[in-house]
């Protein structure tokens, strides 16, 4: 038996170290594999929580930590998000030139991946991605996703269409895996807080209507967010008995902005609203369960929503172009469409509809399916990685 295939992890936010979760234990875990766990950009940062030490508290060693923020500067800008990206780069090869990975998995479309994937290119370390060939077209996450896809040499897409899409880019049909939405697994494996233990850990009675709302900047463009954001308070507060719990927003551009409004609403909205920097993954898919509705443009509103028989209304153009379950309602970015979405969200026909879970990312056996997969690769064969062109009379590469 040889030694252990030692597996690098990139985290560096709360949202996508939860949809990690059951993917490190199952590595973790694994006889044949050794993690190696690299925390980055938004976990060491104060000013979006210090989420390091839920990683610590959740049990995982941590292998390295990679830096990017600079809490001195206000980061919201796109040359303060530039200059993380070449302070990643730099950090992220350090870590991989001492760690010595067979193989470095990345999750997703930031630009702390793609930093830490532009340095696995360059020490010529492959490279595993998990949710490629996925379409956003309303964010800069759009080309950051397809940048890393066409580094990465092994691809773990969440549905079939993805993994089609991926294959139309030349990636080789053998080394692109429809595994589902890792996001999925978490539900299974959590044990949920109930609404009695929700209310005291926050310390705010969960009332219904209630709606968890996460609304992110959107980064493809001009558009700074305030008007939406502005319109989203007017739409809330036309429900006039709601319970609102907003999470921050991320660590891009603008973030902070919308970060500071929403902290400034939540002071003078006469609704009963928490506002959270970061719940960690418990806390947001407990109360994803019992909520009537996720509200914004996250794309847990697509994924794990409909899973847990809950309602979205989507704002805006972030998520356009992703698979959708028809719980999802899909909505422009003004006051009048908001109110009648979450009009149609609280309705006994959408609810009805929302309660056969109607989920296209999988069946949340993803973590094992990715394990597998990594045990069962021989990643020195990755270092060739031809394009693949589709056969001419395939059918399949036409328009």
């Amino acid at each position: 038996m040889g030694m252990p295939k030692k597996i690098a992890v990139v985290t560096g936010t709360r949202a996508e170290y939860g949809l990690l979760w059951g993917v490190l234990q199952e590595i973790d875990a694994h006889p044949d594999l050794r993690l190696q766990l690299i925390v980055s950009a938004a976990h060491l940062s104060a000013k979006h929580g210090m989420t390091i030490h839920q990683i610590k508290q959740d049990g995982f060693a941590i292998a390295a930590e990679v830096p990017l923020l600079d809490d001195n500067d206000d980061g919201d800008d796109d040359l303060a998000v530039a200059r993380a990206v070449s302070r990643g780069v730099a950090g992220f090869a350090e870590a991989y030139a001492d760690l010595k990975p067979d193989v470095v998995l990345v999750l997703g479309d930031r630009y702390e991946i793609l930093a830490a994937a532009q340095a696995a290119l360059l020490l010529h370390i492959p490279l595993a991605h998990i949710h490629g060939g996925e379409v956003t077209e309303g964010a800069m996450d759009e080309a950051i996703r397809h940048a890393i896809s066409k580094m990465a040499a092994l691809h773990f897409a969440a549905a079939e269409p993805y993994r089609q899409r991926l294959i139309h880019m030349g990636e080789l049909p053998e080394r692109v895996f429809t595994v589902g939405a890792p996001g999925l697994d978490v539900i299974k494996r959590l044990d949920l807080l109930d609404l009695g233990a929700l209310q005291r850990d926050l310390q705010i009675a969960l009332t219904s209507p209630l709606f968890l709302v996460t609304y992110h900047p959107v980064t493809w463009g001009d558009a700074s967010g305030k008007e939406s954001v502005e319109a989203l308070f007017a739409a809330l507060e036309g429900v006039k008995e709601a319970t609102v719990i907003w999470t921050g927003a991320n660590a891009d551009a603008e973030g902070g902005r919308i970060n500071a409004a929403v902290a400034e609403w939540t002071a003078r909205t006469p609704l009963k609203v928490k506002f959270v920097t970061s719940l960690g993954s418990l806390r947001y898919l407990s109360l994803m369960a019992v909520c009537d509705a996720v509200v914004g443009n996250s794309s847990s509103g697509i994924i794990e929503a409909p899973a847990l028989g809950v309602a979205t209304v989507n704002i805006g153009p972030r998520q356009q172009g992703r698979l959708r379950a028809p719980s999802i309602i899909d909505c422009a970015e003004d006051v009048d469409s908001i109110s009648k979405a979450l009009e149609t969200a609280l309705s006994a026909k959408h609810r009805a509809l929302c309660r056969t879970r109607p989920s296209v990312y999988g069946q949340g056996d993803t973590a094992q399916a990715i394990v597998r997969i990594l045990a069962q690769t021989d990643f020195a064969a990755l270092h060739n990685k031809p394009f693949y062109d589709w056969p001419v009379n395939s059918g399949c590469g036409g328009s």
